[in-house]
């Protein structure tokens, strides 16, 4: 059986966070909220890196507090009724007391509560807070309110973080931040009328017509197009994206599309409407648990990773705390123990190892859950999938109007 398929390795699947972090992605593009912050004045598709002393200059008169306010997501750390056993364990070996809260359910809403504090110089009352890669983290990024990180006092994530998650291209040299965990967006099929989907071609597939489910998304649909046509995301330009707008809209004019959605392609995907989909991992893991009969690919031509991300605010009061946790999970056995409850891209590949020497160690459900977590090529892609994987272009406020002019008619016009 296809590990990805089974209700055990399902469990943290079907947790509302994915829907709640995707969501919020989507609404970090499309949004009020959003494209207020275009108005920001930064210019410049990347920040710049900071100044070579910066780095020195900010944490040479940091100290350890022995306190950590610690700002994640909803369901998005190992949790025993209402303890956090890794925070148990880290503030049993380092002494240091956390103060966890889920503060986080969308990027604008959360990025626009705090941007007022931040630009002002004011406490936020978070020192270490996860981050999606998304416009609203490159606008901290940009705007100066993320503090660059002592990788001298990273030695964990140096050893032990998997190639893929070092150097992003939206944060070189992980200046300013380190993976928590990631995700996949992909295509989803119903076997029962698709034949194995290999490529990103099958959207277009003359014989799936008026059964094609895209997204809403304009960065997610954007970056089909461009995976459809060759072309890097990261390294795409102004006429990049037209020919990607191109090749959508002939998809469109064909009549493949039924519709673009947001999260709802899930339902028509089941029903039956669409027999093909874009498709976060996420949703589709979710309707398996339920006994739904579907599958998930990364085609050949590419798919799209996103990360969500460990940061320390400039207005921190604890950055050396924040930073000593950091590096902290970056051990295998405290990254095992996070992956085995949230069940996301560990960005630790050794924690396989640990999972599945933990399995052998287990009984009936739970040896069975710990070996399909350890198997699942979900949480540790193959090398091939991994190589397959792109990321969202990194946009200026000018280039967000041209991309916006360009992919929003296709999926609203």
């Amino acid at each position: 059986m296809d590990p990805r398929t089974t209700p055990a390795f399902l469990r943290g699947m079907t947790q509302s966070r994915s829907v709640t972090r995707r969501d919020a992605f989507r609404l970090a593009g499309l949004s009020a909220a959003g494209l207020a912050l275009s108005a920001c004045g930064v210019q410049g598709k990347k920040a710049a890196p900071p100044k070579k002393d910066a780095v020195a200059e900010y944490w040479a008169s940091k100290k350890k507090n022995g306190t950590l306010r610690f700002a994640n997501w909803p369901l998005y750390i190992d949790k025993d009724g209402k303890k956090y056993p890794s925070l148990e364990l880290f503030t049993a070996d380092t002494g240091i007391q956390v103060t966890y809260a889920e503060a986080i359910q969308e990027m604008p809403a959360f990025f626009g509560k705090i941007q007022p504090q931040l630009a002002a110089g004011n406490d936020i009352g978070h020192d270490l807070m996860v981050l999606t890669n998304s416009i609203q983290l490159n606008r901290a990024i940009q705007l100066g309110y993320l503090v660059p990180l002592d990788h001298s006092k990273l030695p964990n994530f140096a050893a032990n973080a998997g190639a893929r998650f070092k150097n992003p291209v939206w944060d070189p040299g992980n200046t300013y931040t380190v993976p928590w965990a990631g995700g996949i967006t992909g295509i989803a099929y119903n076997p029962k009328y698709v034949d194995e989907v290999t490529s990103i071609e099958d959207l277009w597939n003359p014989k799936y017509k008026g059964k094609v489910g895209m997204m809403t998304d304009t960065q997610e649909v954007a970056n089909f197009g461009m995976f459809a046509l060759g072309i890097d995301p990261d390294k795409s330009t102004e006429a990049d994206w037209k020919k990607a707008g191109d090749k959508l809209r002939q998809q469109r004019d064909a009549g493949l599309v039924r519709k673009y959605y947001e999260n709802d392609y899930v339902d028509a995907l089941v029903r039956g409407d669409v027999w093909i989909t874009m498709a976060w991992s996420g949703d589709v893991f979710q309707q398996v648990a339920e006994g739904k009969d579907l599958r998930f690919v990364v085609p050949a031509e590419g798919g799209t990773i996103w990360t969500d991300n460990l940061c320390i605010p400039k207005t921190a009061q604890n950055p050396v705390d924040a930073l000593t946790l950091m590096d902290y999970v970056y051990q295998p056995k405290i990254a095992a123990m996070l992956v085995e409850y949230i069940n996301y891209i560990a960005p630790v590949p050794a924690t396989k190892d640990i999972l599945t020497a933990k399995a052998a160690t287990e009984k009936g459900e739970d040896k069975e859950f710990l070996e399909q977590v350890a198997a699942s090529p979900m949480i540790y892609p193959s090398d091939a999938d991994m190589a397959k994987l792109r990321s969202y272009k990194t946009l200026s406020p000018a280039e967000e109007k041209v991309f916006e002019d360009i992919f929003q008619p296709v999926t609203q016009g």
